[in-house]
């Protein structure tokens, strides 16, 4: 179970960098729209931060220093910097999930998320919702932005089976 849920995380991932590759220039990155508050950088720092944090930091001891509100208060920067953000997220993901065996998903999550103790099953379905609602937001965000509709197919199910080697 925790191949398919490294194999989702990481789909996601590779899906919001192209998303990201996308913007047709940095400045638009960090732009918005009435009644959104988040650019896509912030979206793309956010989400490699989260799970920097919550799978590198926590289960894989990587040292990690998350500074949240920074993720939301950054207003520049480049696409590359915020595809290198994601792509060490992805690759923490991947080095981290590797090594957790399965029993680990019916075990408590050693870090209370929202003050409240979730098996760590439950930690890992959150995060890679949480991750797929900011894709989504991301993608819709830079369509809204540029007009451009070009898909990213971000929910290719076909990238499964390519990810998780079936």
């Amino acid at each position: 179970m925790i191949e398919a849920i490294r194999a989702v995380i990481i789909r996601e991932l590779e899906s919001f960098i192209r998303e990201i590759e996308l913007f047709p220039n940095d400045q638009l990155l960090w732009e918005t729209i009435p009644g959104v508050s988040n650019s896509g950088g912030n979206l793309g720092v956010h989400v490699a931060g989260n799970l920097q944090h919550f799978v590198g930091a926590v289960l894989g001891n990587t040292g990690y220093i998350r500074n949240r509100d920074a993720e939301f208060a950054q207003r520049s920067g480049t696409r590359a910097e915020v595809i290198a953000e994601l792509v060490r997220a992805r690759q923490v993901v991947s080095s981290v999930l590797s090594r957790i065996p399965d029993e680990t998903l019916s075990r408590t999550y050693p870090e209370l998320k929202a003050n409240q103790q979730l098996s760590t099953g439950l930690m890992f379905a959150h995060l890679a919702t949480h991750l797929a609602f900011h894709l989504g937001q991301v993608g819709y965000l830079r369509r809204a932005l540029t007009g451009d509709s070009t898909t990213t197919g971000a929910v290719s199910s076909a990238s499964l089976a390519t990810l998780a080697g079936t």
